[in-house]
């Protein structure tokens, strides 16, 4: 085999690779040795058939896989000699071949740049701490109370309020005509519970048991019935009775409806519950500062294929969502040339990251065990009860979705391996604190950052997700 070097220029590299007509002509013999005993023609004994004659049956078949395998081959060996890790998968192109002659094609490939991490001693975190204060286990309580309440019928007569339950009939029209679906008796709302399209409770705020009124509503634009959507509509209700809430008493016997043994346990389970969500937040914060810190402290040449493809993906999901109406209104009316100029820096950014952190990874031998593979498998399919195993048999039979579903597992474990390094402060802030969100910068790198779409799997879903996601929507 001959291999040239036909660039050599940043991150892109060619090679013209030449494969010997007898290299190719020994392998595809070989092949179709091979093959004779496993292949059945009519008037010959198995691993009898001239090979004039298997060479006329198979020899198109046979030097289509010998060449597919050759240039795999010999691609692997350039890469190799020449200690070349690509960033994407190399393209090649045949630029010569006929039987009995050389085999000739190109490589060209970029590659990964060389990656110096820097001292991860020098980078300074704070990890905030929040100390749980007893009003916030009572609010809780007061709202589990609330939930767990029962509905009593007014005894003395005012006006209905927010968190008042109606009991009301009502039927509902377009164009004076009724629709399907539009009618209902007895039917208990809550006011203030966003059930009803919007402005429908509003209306019912402040009636009396045994009004009857007229509910003027608009159906959303993007309502799930093409029939309704956007449609004017009157809904003649009928008030029947006014309910108030009554909290359940926050005793043992509360506790005890929730698979606690007690009022004292319901407490502790609930500041465990707020102590594990706090701590992911501040997690996530002292992330994203860690970002931002090994972003500003890196720089090195990217591969223009890998920032494409990160753009191209932005582009897309800002695309999907426009097409969807969910939208956000910093991209809206921008065109693409537009939004690729806006996003170019954060999916720099991203690749920068992405490259760094798998070289930090790479270099301390960090990888995902297959504790770490059922940990995250079981956190998916806990999103979707009912259909647990479905979720599980999914990503056990689709490995590109369960490698998507890894990438963040091993990004998180890099970044753990980097904090240990770092000089880490805690700092004590309260639940106002920790929440806030964060200021808005002006600077266009911040701003680019705050505005990117987040970075989706590409994986299909199964059907117990895609349900449970549709359910989601409605």
């Amino acid at each position: 085999m001959q291999v040239t070097e036909t660039k050599n220029e940043g991150l892109a590299r060619e090679f013209k690779v030449v494969v010997p007509a007898a290299t190719i002509e020994e392998q595809v013999n070989a092949k179709l040795e091979e093959i004779k005993s496993q292949v059945r023609l009519p008037g010959f004994r198995p691993g009898k058939i001239p090979a004039k004659l298997l060479r006329q049956r198979y020899g198109k078949s046979v030097m289509g896989e010998v060449l597919e395998a050759a240039v795999n081959e010999s691609t692997s060996k350039v890469l190799a000699d020449n200690e070349l890790r690509p960033a994407v998968q190399p393209k090649i192109e045949v630029t010569s071949f006929d039987e009995g002659k050389d085999l000739e094609y190109d490589i060209s490939v970029e590659i990964i740049p060389a990656i110096e991490p820097m001292d991860f001693a020098k980078l300074n975190l704070t990890r905030e701490v929040v100390e749980l204060d007893d009003a916030k286990v009572t609010e809780t309580l007061d709202r589990i109370a609330a939930a767990q309440g029962t509905t009593e019928v007014l005894k003395r007569k005012r006006k209905s309020k927010t968190g008042d339950v109606l009991v009301i009939d009502f039927l509902g029209k377009v164009g004076g005509e009724p629709f399907e679906g539009g009618k209902a008796e007895d039917y208990e709302l809550e006011l203030g519970s966003g059930t009803f399209i919007e402005g429908f409770e509003d209306q019912l705020t402040g009636a009396n048991a045994g009004d009857e009124t007229v509910v003027k509503v608009t159906f959303p634009e993007n309502y799930g019935s093409d029939e309704l959507a956007g449609k004017d509509a009157e809904f003649d209700v009928t008030v029947k009775e006014i309910k108030e809430k009554k909290p359940a008493e926050i005793d043992d016997e509360l506790a005890k409806k929730l698979g606690q043994d007690t009022l004292e346990s319901l407490k502790e389970a609930i500041r465990k519950d707020f102590g594990r969500e706090y701590e992911s937040v501040a997690r996530q914060k002292m992330k994203r500062d860690l970002l931002d810190q090994l972003a500003e402290n890196h720089s090195f040449d990217l591969p223009s294929s890998l920032v494409e493809n990160e753009l191209t993906g932005i582009i897309g999901q800002i695309k999907q969502a426009r097409e969807a109406g969910q939208e956000d209104d910093e991209t809206k009316g921008k065109s693409e040339e537009e939004l690729t100029e806006e996003f170019r820096e954060i999916a720099e950014r991203r690749v920068l990251l992405g490259l760094l952190l798998a070289e930090v990874g790479r270099n301390n031998n960090i990888q995902i065990t297959q504790d770490d593979i059922n940990k995250v498998l079981v956190a998916e399919a806990q999103k979707y009860p009912g259909q647990e195993q479905q979720v599980i048999e999914f990503y056990k039979n689709n490995p590109q979705a369960l490698q998507a579903l890894q990438g963040p597992v091993y990004e998180d474990k890099v970044v753990d391996y980097i904090v240990e390094l770092a000089k880490v402060e805690e700092k004590t802030v309260t639940v106002e604190e920790l929440l806030k969100p964060e200021e808005e910068d002006e600077t266009p790198k911040a701003d680019a950052k705050k505005k990117a779409p987040a970075k989706k799997a590409a994986a299909k879903k199964p059907a117990a997700k895609k349900k449970a996601a549709d359910e989601g929507e409605e």
